[in-house]
């Protein structure tokens, strides 16, 4: 079982087929203002936690393959990222990137077109 972003990193290589994809990226901070009463929590029922690398992405994208635990590179950010939550049902093609109690990091990354890559587990490509 998985909880949170704390997946043991997979063999990127072998065990996914990437495609890519432009969206629309924000940030977001685990703070009640900005989520709900239980901001620690995700829509899957992941426990965030600060240094966490995860993202939350329009509900249309969970129908592309972003589902939940999909690995994703996003243009201008270091590292692998893992879908973990759902943003609400008003957003389309975007993802919004957990950047933890840091509401400076995330105001400075503000709202940006970027270029995604998310992996599709071979298993799952059709």
């Amino acid at each position: 079982m998985i909880f949170g972003c704390k997946k043991t990193e997979p063999n990127i290589e072998a065990d996914y087929i990437w495609d890519s994809l432009y969206v629309t990226a924000t940030a977001y901070n685990a703070v009640i203002e900005q989520t709900d009463s239980n901001p620690s929590i995700t829509a899957f029922g992941d426990s965030l936690k600060p240094g966490l690398k995860c993202v939350a992405v329009s509900r249309d994208l969970l129908r592309l393959g972003l589902r939940h635990n999909i690995p994703i590179k996003i243009e201008g950010l270091e590292g692998i990222y893992i879908v973990n939550d759902k943003m609400h049902s008003r957003w389309i093609k975007s993802i919004d990137v957990y950047m933890g109690e840091d509401i400076k990091a995330a105001k400075q990354w503000g709202r940006k077109r970027v270029c995604i890559d998310y992996g599709i587990p071979k298993e799952n490509y059709n």
